[in-house]
């Protein structure tokens, strides 16, 4: 017997959109960058994963993702409607640390970041963490549950020094409500801190 799936609807860009903002996933190699693009957009996302091959032995560090057989070499993209006037983008950034050249020009005309971590390379968000605070981009960082998982969050936030008003969440990456629940932290974190400007 053969069952089909179905998938979600992926809507064409409404014609009452007017408005677009922009928000970009940044994190190591691996930490599911690609994967929470993928679960959360309602549109196929377009992904720049490429296969890894034996030239990059030497060149690109895999460690406890040695099984990684792809890597995204450009970004990733995409799209959620907020409302009939409102869309979002999200741009997931390339994890290999020989593309982080982009992240500064994906970060350009970014509202805001989501910084998603493996706790079992908490080191890796650093710099992530370090260029988002170089450009003044607001972020959230989420706590992507991988299996073992390591540090609870207090010991997290404390292993990445991040002050008090920086949100930190949970998620799970493959999940579209999760998901959604790190971009919506985002979203209340840009808003509390643009009423405490005003």
């Amino acid at each position: 017997m053969v069952s089909t799936i179905s998938e979600r609807p992926r809507p064409a860009l409404p014609g009452t959109a007017v408005d677009a903002v922009k928000i970009v996933i940044v994190g190591g190699l691996g930490v599911g960058k690609t994967t929470m693009v993928s679960s959360v957009s309602e549109i196929p996302p377009l992904s720049t994963e490429e296969t890894m091959t034996r030239a990059g032995i030497g060149i690109d560090y895999t460690g406890p993702v040695a099984g990684k057989a792809t890597t995204t070499v450009a970004f990733d993209f995409g799209r959620i409607t907020l409302s009939p006037d409102l869309v979002l983008y999200l741009f997931g950034a390339p994890g290999q640390e020989r593309f982080w050249f982009m992240w500064d020009q994906l970060f350009r005309g970014a509202l805001g970041a989501v910084v998603l971590v493996d706790t079992r390379r908490v080191a890796d968000s650093w710099y992530a963490i370090d260029r988002l605070e170089h450009h003044g981009t607001p972020f959230v960082v989420a706590r992507n549950n991988f299996p073992g998982i390591r540090h609870g969050l207090g010991a997290l936030r404390e292993a990445l020094a991040l002050s008090d008003g920086i949100p930190l969440v949970d998620c799970d990456a493959r999940a579209r409500g999760s998901s959604k629940q790190v971009l919506i932290a985002l979203l209340n974190h840009l808003q509390s801190a643009q009423e405490n400007a005003s």
